[in-house]
């Protein structure tokens, strides 16, 4: 027998977490999440996921009957509505510019479908006139899918557009809402969003490990109409909804939930709903600009233009001769601040600065502009 490991409890530091995520956690959540377990068809935990479910759809603004929360990263919520809705041998047009925008790419094709590349400059927003040159080269296109807040970057696109071009040419729509649900505005029945997927560890300021995913009745009419099964057993959401879904008070079993973490979304979407979002919205986006005048007093440029930068992700050129692992490794041993590097192309030669969700106010602002002054002089 192997001798038993000797270890003393890990006992993490109080970071102040301002990279790409995940975000500062909210007290309130932390302690939600340490309530005690009950089952997970329990019928008090089945009345907090009907209420759970009801925060969901008010935070995707949205009254889609399929809405739940995936029991796993932003990453599932993304194979969740690509496997429950493309199949083999589908076209779809897939929009990148950015690292989630390639993610999305790697989905279509690992599941036998076609994807049909807009590629747009890294910093910038999807160009609706590109995304409408290829649907119309491609009318037997089934999906347009794009990345609404693209995490890698800090550029927001127009969704309402792009999804009102997919209705045109008779698309569904699948979005990527990881880094903008709750930080910017986001209307999923108002612009015609089909299916869309987020995760709990951005803007909502929850623990990581959940995403929350919303279905029209067009993608649900889709699903049902598959001429094959879904690949993924786990995340088959027509065996999933029976599990979201009470008939009389019961819920089919389909795994156990992690109880305790949905615990903590609840109270996550329920300070959301307290504060309001279009005050979420607006938070975020005066926090942002009390970030930029600092960050451009300090010489720092931005990699997106303005008029399409996310104010919950701001993506910075490193100035030139700055060891940028020196800097990040700095701010979080002096200052236990953490901020974000590059990504893919963008890999040594920016920073990434989150503002989301607990994170989006002005005590962190204020650290970070003085950390970034003192590490930089």
């Amino acid at each position: 027998m192997l001798p038993a490991p000797r270890f003393t409890a890990f006992n993490p530091p109080r970071r102040i977490l301002m990279g790409p995520g995940p975000s500062d956690v909210y007290p309130e959540v932390l302690a939600a999440q340490s309530r005690p377990t009950v089952g997970h068809l329990d019928p008090l935990f089945v009345g907090m996921m009907d209420e759970l479910k009801s925060l969901i759809q008010y935070a995707f603004q949205t009254k889609n009957e399929m809405t739940m929360a995936v029991s796993a990263p932003g990453s599932a919520g993304m194979e969740t509505c690509f496997v429950n809705l493309v199949e083999p041998g589908e076209k779809v047009i897939v929009c990148r510019n950015g690292v989630f925008g390639e993610r999305m790419r790697q989905n279509v094709e690992r599941m036998g479908a076609i994807a049909v590349l807009v590629d747009n400059e890294w910093g910038t927003p999807v160009d609706p006139a590109a995304v409408e040159a290829a649907l119309k080269a491609n009318p037997d296109a089934k999906f347009l899918a794009f990345v609404h807040a693209e995490t890698s970057t800090g550029a927001l696109s127009d969704a309402k557009t792009l999804c009102a071009l997919a209705k045109t040419y008779g698309c569904l729509s699948i979005v990527d809402a990881v880094t903008s649900l709750g930080g910017v505005e986001l209307r999923v029945d108002e612009w015609g969003i089909d299916a869309i997927y987020s995760g709990s560890q951005k803007c909502l300021s929850c623990v990581p490990g959940l995403s929350p995913v919303s279905f029209s009745p067009a993608a649900v009419e889709k699903l049902k109409n598959r001429k094959t099964p879904v690949q993924s057993w786990f995340l088959d959401q027509s065996l999933v909804m029976a599990y979201w879904t009470s008939a009389g008070g019961k819920r089919s079993y389909h795994h156990t939930a992690p109880v305790n973490a949905l615990y903590a979304l609840h109270e996550s979407l329920r300070i959301l709903a307290a504060e309001g979002l279009e005050n979420a919205w607006q938070r975020h986006h005066e926090m942002h600009l009390v970030l930029r005048a600092g960050l451009e007093k300090l010489g720092l440029n931005f990699v997106v233009d303005e008029d399409s930068r996310l104010p919950q992700l701001n993506a910075v050129y490193i100035p030139a001769g700055v060891d940028d692992a020196a800097v990040r490794t700095r701010l979080l041993k002096d200052y236990n601040l953490e901020i974000g590097a590059g990504l893919g192309a963008l890999a040594g030669k920016a920073w990434r600065i989150g503002l989301m969700g607990f994170g989006a106010r002005r005590e962190n602002v204020a650290l970070c502009l003085k950390a970034l002054e003192e590490v930089l002089n």
